[in-house]
């Protein structure tokens, strides 16, 4: 008995400490994310992530049970990083159109010289750097987002890193909001429905499927054009009246929630609907399962089972949760352009259209990295709750 003892006492230190070196790599991710955003030490909080990634690394060999699965998930998402970061780069270059034109169009309409006209285009590819080769300014680009620099707007002449801090609360505003207000009540109408079934799921399954069927942008114009336009009870355009000076009143936090409430509906109701389908499916399918009917027949008590059935029911529905934190930062890409609300997906589409190769890529940065991990969070969370997972992709490496 001792000897067991034993073994599962060094068994679950061993696991213990896998989880910290996790926790660390996952701070370490959180920490690089945010040193793109940070003023000063920048450099720093890069070096900071790396060192907690090479420490992470070493640690998974202390233990070979779980360190493997581990060190092959970390390997896999750092190439797909290094892709994304490529094709970051790669893709708002293969844009038909050239930036500068667009630039210099008002500058030169006046200019009846065409060679004048050359001279200043000319001027501007070179202080844009656009004059050197596809790979020097590849590995131009690397070595300044490594500090922190994402490069300047050439469009707007601000730091893209300025521009998307100013963007990415606003469409966390809209986001995390209804990702939670979603999660949560379409996991219980789900629950409910599979549960009670009859009349209940009859109402609510159509619709939870209308929802989750719908694309967002049709489901935001009707929302503005009934609620909006129609009876006028919320602002249709904007995330705020630009005519309120004092932004610390009353009167502009009012105008904030108004011209916030339209988005958040049109992104929540989308969201219920999906969730209600995936849990109703989950819960039918675990009320069916053998190990459901074998608890009734030992006479346990319906409200218990049912509790085990929706625990397992949920697992699918934590994955994602966890997805859909990922997409946070720009889920709501279409809802802001319909609404012309002031978030990173309105911010991008006005960046394609100016083929603004800068910000352009410093929005796919965020969406590739917020992805990536949000993918790499639901495998760890997978490889902690569920052994069995764990196992068999060491098994398959």
């Amino acid at each position: 008995m001792s000897t067991f003892a034993n073994e599962r006492r060094s068994r679950f230190v061993r696991e213990t400490l896998t989880t910290r070196t996790v926790a660390f790599l996952l701070i370490g991710a959180v920490i690089a994310v945010l040193g793109l955003f940070l003023r000063g030490p920048v450099i720093l909080a890069w070096r900071l992530a790396f060192a907690l990634i090479v420490l992470f690394y070493a640690g998974t060999y202390l233990f070979p049970a779980s360190g493997k699965y581990y060190r092959k998930k970390v390997g896999w998402y750092l190439v797909t990083f290094a892709i994304a970061l490529a094709l970051n780069f790669l893709l708002p270059r293969m844009i038909p159109g050239n930036p500068v034109d667009i630039m210099i169009q008002e500058i030169v309409s006046g200019i009846q010289d065409s060679s004048k006209a050359a001279v200043y285009k000319q001027q501007y590819i070179k202080s844009l750097g656009l004059d050197k080769g596809i790979l020097e300014q590849f590995f131009l680009y690397v070595s300044n987002m490594l500090q922190g620099d994402l490069g300047v707007s050439f469009t707007e002449s601000r730091p893209v890193t300025e521009i998307l801090s100013s963007k990415i609360p606003w469409s966390v505003a809209i986001m995390l909001p209804s990702i939670v207000v979603g999660w949560v009540i379409g996991n219980l109408l789900g629950a409910v429905t599979a549960y009670k079934k009859g009349l209940f799921d009859k109402i609510i399954f159509p619709a939870a499927l209308f929802l989750s069927s719908i694309p967002s942008f049709i489901l935001a114009m009707m929302l503005l054009l009934w609620l909006g336009v129609g009876l006028r009870w919320f602002p249709v355009l904007g995330g705020y009246n630009t005519l309120i000076v004092d932004k610390t009143s009353m009167v502009y936090y009012r105008s904030l929630f108004e011209h916030w409430t339209l988005p958040f509906l049109s992104q929540s109701l989308i969201n219920i609907g999906g969730q209600a389908i995936g849990m109703r499916s989950m819960s039918l399918y675990e009320l069916n399962a053998d190990y459901v009917l074998y608890a009734k027949l030992l006479g346990i008590r319906d409200k218990k089972v049912t509790r085990y059935v929706f625990r397992n029911a949920m697992l699918p529905q934590v994955s994602g949760l966890a997805l859909s934190l990922g997409a946070m930062v720009t889920g709501s890409t279409l809802i802001e352009i319909v609404f012309g609300y002031p978030g990173i997906g309105l911010q991008l589409m006005q960046a394609i259209r100016n083929i603004d190769y800068p910000l352009i890529s410093g929005c796919t940065l965020i969406i590739s990295v917020t992805m990536l991990m949000a993918n790499f969070l639901i495998d760890v969370i997978y490889g902690l709750i569920d052994p069995r997972v764990r196992s068999a992709q060491v098994e398959e490496g």
